[in-house]
């Protein structure tokens, strides 16, 4: 309950403080939006300013999903006393490592003149060096100062430098101002009463979408010159974060979002059924994914519909397994499984894109059963954007769900069954022709041509194109309009981190017509968002909500 308190008292502070200091500022900020550190970004921040070896161990608390996101989720979420305990047992055990002896020579920018006592001097270089990339801002002089003093009294305590040093950098990874992304607002110099995000925001804002990751320095400092203010200065950084290998991190961060991939934790399987869709395979499927994603987008600068219907993809010998593929297996004993690149022969049904991975047919089936409603919905939900309505709660599912039926022996069979129901018929004529032609998929992503000795029936249909199996859904997904402009609309708000407005609109139109032209190449519409007005635009709604927030007397 101590520490507990101790940081309930530090956001409560931090709030005064910047109320305060928002009240003295010039032109008048105002913030806009505040959303929480995923556990990846966190992770991903600790190991830029600390290094790979500093372990971060503990449990993060689920973020909550909306409008298809967890980016725009962590954007209305708090933190419970529980969480706030956890945060601040891995503050101070990342604090604890960095001072050890293992990494002070080199996280550390000065050695103390006792290290049995207090060195204002040492600790002052490390918060200077520290202090800005973990809140993502210079420190303001009375932060800066209360860390100093924080190591100052601590060490007089405990008669132990390092162990002073810890407490107070402990302290500033428990604050808010570390735990939250807060954008800033200012008056718009050049568009009376309208606002911007200040340039400390800007860089983070885009930072985070293309990286995944904390601003470096590079950016920082043309943030503080006020370069990002000026189309050239703006491009010119954008430019330059495009064309870092970091770009790798920010895209399988926007996928592995957009695809709700966050699910894999609970994902489970009937072992008596699928005995080769172990723990490792089910992280080698999500990894699959994003390794074609990444190779096709950026490697090979390919067209994002091909995503659907390429033949190219990446194995580990236990995805081979679950897949039915011959595939080399060199892996010494106890060491870890290479990923090898695979192409299906032309004719092989199993090279139908991503929706013919484990990643997708099995994170949206039962975990005995494939589920053509389940994917189905996926299909229009994630990848068309297209709301379907929740099921009656009055459902009986008892026929679909019963494999062993003599009567109905396909899912095919029992689900055109099932549709009879007047309350069921209008949904499932709405996801299941999708769905049905994925059934050659088993639950685990196994590939099959027969249920219960009845051959398969995958033939389906997407808005008025028919197919007869997973390739012809993946060519219609291809050339379905919606399929593109869905990941426009996902890319955008992953970006600003905020629902659709109707303000978002136009500009997004232009994005899809720009999209198109480009071939539907990734990175280029990458850039057009970061170095877009738009994305840094603040909208009417965010300044009044700040006007109408209470204010600290």
């Amino acid at each position: 309950m101590t520490r507990t308190f101790r940081l309930l008292s530090s956001l409560a502070l931090s709030l005064v403080f910047a109320a305060g200091a928002q009240a003295e500022s010039a032109p008048r900020e105002v913030e806009v939006g505040l959303s929480r550190l995923t556990a990846e970004q966190y992770r991903q921040i600790i190991a830029d300013v600390f290094g790979p070896t500093v372990v971060v161990d503990g449990i993060f608390e689920p973020d909550p999903r909306k409008d298809g996101l967890l980016a725009i989720g962590t954007g209305s979420v708090s933190v419970t006393e529980t969480g706030l305990e956890q945060y601040d047992a891995m503050a101070h055990g990342i604090a604890s490592q960095v001072v050890d002896r293992d990494h002070r020579d080199t996280l550390l920018p000065c050695k103390p003149v006792s290290p049995a006592a207090a060195d204002d001097a040492c600790a002052g270089q490390f918060f200077a060096k520290v202090g800005p990339l973990l809140y993502r801002r210079p420190l303001a002089p009375e932060e800066f100062q209360e860390r100093v003093a924080v190591a100052r009294d601590a060490t007089g305590t405990v008669k132990d430098f390092y162990a002073g040093l810890a407490l107070s950098l402990g302290g500033m990874l428990e604050a808010p101002e570390f735990l939250f992304r807060r954008d800033m607002a200012e008056s718009n110099p050049g568009h009376p009463g309208q606002y911007r995000l200040i340039g400390l925001s800007k860089a983070s804002r885009l930072s985070f979408f293309l990286w995944n990751a904390a601003p470096d320095r590079v950016l920082l400092a043309a943030a503080e010159a006020g370069e990002l203010d000026t189309g050239k200065g703006l491009s010119r950084q954008v430019d330059r974060m495009l064309a870092s290998p970091r770009l790798e991190d920010g895209v399988r961060a926007f996928f592995a979002d957009m695809l709700q991939f966050d699910q894999f934790a609970e994902l489970s399987k009937d072992t008596t059924i699928y005995p080769r869709f172990t723990p490792i395979a089910a992280r080698d499927a999500r990894e699959q994914t994003l390794r074609t994603i990444v190779d096709h987008l950026l490697t090979r600068h390919g067209d994002y519909r091909d995503l659907f219907t390429t033949s190219r993809t990446f194995l580990t010998p236990s995805l081979a397994a679950v897949y039915g593929v011959p595939l080399p297996d060199d892996t010494p004993n106890g060491a870890a499984e290479s990923w090898i690149p695979y192409e299906y022969a032309p004719n092989d049904p199993r090279g139908a894109g991503i929706l013919a991975e484990a990643s997708f047919v099995a994170l949206h089936s039962h975990p005995g059963r494939s589920s053509p409603t389940l994917r189905g919905r996926a299909l229009r939900e994630v990848l068309l954007c297209q709301k379907v309505p929740d099921p009656p709660a009055n459902v009986d599912f008892t026929l679909v769900q019963d494999v062993n039926n003599p009567q109905y022996k396909t899912t095919r069979e029992r689900l055109t069954a099932h549709r009879s129901q007047p309350t069921c018929a209008g949904c499932h004529r709405l996801i299941d022709p999708m769905g049905l032609a994925l059934e050659n998929f088993d639950s685990s992503g196994g590939f099959r041509t027969r249920e219960n000795g009845v051959p398969i029936d995958a033939s389906g249909e997407l808005d008025g194109a028919k197919f007869s199996d997973a390739p012809g859904l993946g060519r219609a997904m291809h050339d379905n309009p919606a399929a593109t402009s869905c990941l426009v609309t996902r890319l955008y708000a992953y970006a600003t981190g905020r629902s659709r407005t109707k303000a978002d609109t136009d500009f997004e139109k232009g994005l899809v017509k720009d999209f198109a032209d480009n071939g539907y190449r990734l990175p280029e519409l990458m850039q057009a968002i970061a170095a877009s007005d738009n994305f840094y635009s603040v909208t009417a709604t965010q300044i009044g909500a700040a006007d109408a927030a209470p204010r600290a007397n």
